[in-house]
């Protein structure tokens, strides 16, 4: 027998279980193809650390002959306990699915998941209640997505804006989820320390969130209807790079000087936000690694929210407490809000004080293309990805926050 602690009574709650069944599979790597495990009340949270612990990305090394862990048993008591417990176990399952999946498409090297690559990822989740539409370079610049298109120019490979829509019958509410995804960011021509470039990967983290959930809605059974957009780019410098000093028009109208190249996130996901506002969905709620000053503000144990919607962010923040997923609310304060008011264009793409609220600032850059619709914006810069890995993830991008989402998803 082997005995994992959870701590005091009073702590040993989901999240303490969490950490144990993560425990339990490391202790167990390379040593056992199964195991059983005796988790009472909290066997999802249990199931949830073997999952998400025993994760491991190996697409680019060489195979190794360790017994690969192939199964987990979980004991229940009677028959009864044991039909209710599979059906927990089931929707356990598929949510690490979910974060799996994202955590996949955050590791793949940048050079394998161009934004055509990456959209047709989106392109295999269709099918059921799942549709999925790609707009390529030549209709991006037709529609107007003039800030993504600018963004993409100093590559070769050229960006993709997709549209993934969840349809379930009888869905009485419309939300959107809006990832950034810069599928690698050097800076452009504000070009990054060599230093910064290394995980800059993980940049494109917000559209692998919001393509992990689209793969599982369906089994989920999420209730709402659910439109996805994935604002998909390289950030290169190159002969027609984006310059220090254009002026670009955004979809909605509003011109965008740009002063540093490298805050180029909150450029695609700009038009991305404007799109989804033809839908007419009752919130919206956006995911990316937006600035580095979230790091500084909060580090990588706490997402920074913001909001025009209290409301809707105290429900969303229900649900990642429910899930131990910590998210920190920053003021999006009208006194600031010239920072972000441009010299030549309407709108400035970094703040004018170099070095002040560059987390806030960047959060009412996008405010000015959600119009009225209640609206999250999440900077997951930090939560994002982990160099030395947590209690319950590997080196490398995390899946954070897809957890919550569903949660607030399965509560609406």
């Amino acid at each position: 027998y082997l005995l994992a602690g959870v701590g005091k009574r009073k702590d040993a709650g989901a999240e303490a279980h969490r950490k144990a069944g993560a425990a339990l599979v490391k202790a167990f790597k390379g040593r056992f193809e199964s195991f059983w495990l005796a988790a009472g009340a909290q066997a999802a949270a249990a199931a949830e650390g073997v999952l998400l612990g025993s994760y491991s990305y190996n697409e680019y090394k060489k195979a190794d002959s360790e017994p690969k862990l192939k199964a987990v048993r979980f004991l229940a008591g009677t028959a009864a306990e044991g039909k209710k417990l599979a059906a927990v176990l089931e929707r356990a399952g598929v949510v690490c699915e979910a974060v799996n999946f994202t955590r996949d498409l955050v590791n793949r090297a940048p050079s394998d998941k161009s934004p055509e690559a990456v959209a047709d990822v989106a392109k295999g989740l269709a099918g059921g209640d799942v549709k999925v539409e790609v707009i390529d370079r030549k209709q991006a610049e037709k529609m107007g997505m003039n800030l993504l298109v600018a963004v993409g120019r100093g590559a070769t490979r050229e960006p993709r804006m997709v549209h993934l829509t969840y349809s379930p019958k009888g869905a009485k509410k419309k939300v959107s989820l809006i990832g950034k995804g810069v599928v690698f960011d050097s800076g452009g021509l504000s070009l990054k320390p060599p230093a910064s470039m290394e995980t800059m990967k993980m940049d494109m983290a917000g559209a692998a969130m919001v393509l992990g959930m689209f793969k599982v809605l369906s089994r989920l059974k999420v209730k709402v209807e659910v439109h996805g957009y994935c604002a998909l780019a390289y950030n290169l410098p190159g002969p027609d790079a984006v310059k220090p000093g254009d002026v670009i028009k955004s979809m909605n109208g509003k011109t965008v000087e740009i002063l540093n190249t490298d805050a180029e996130g909150r450029l695609v996901l700009a038009d991305a936000l404007h799109w989804a506002l033809a839908e007419k969905p009752s919130a919206m709620l956006d995911f990316a690694t937006l600035t580095g000053a979230q790091l500084v503000a909060l580090g990588s144990g706490y997402t920074a929210a913001m909001t025009n919607d209290k409301g809707l962010l105290a429900r969303y923040m229900a649900a990642a407490k429910r899930q131990n997923e910590n998210v920190w609310e920053l003021p999006l304060p009208k006194e600031y809000e010239d920072m972000v008011k441009g010299k030549f264009g309407d709108l400035l793409n970094i703040g004018k004080v170099r070095g002040e609220a560059g987390t806030i600032v960047g959060g009412l850059f996008l405010k000015e293309f959600v119009g009225d619709v209640p609206w999250i914006h999440l900077d997951i810069a930090g939560p994002a990805w982990s160099d030395s890995g947590l209690a319950y993830s590997a080196p490398g991008g995390t899946g954070a926050l897809v957890r919550s989402t569903l949660d607030w998803l399965g509560s609406l």
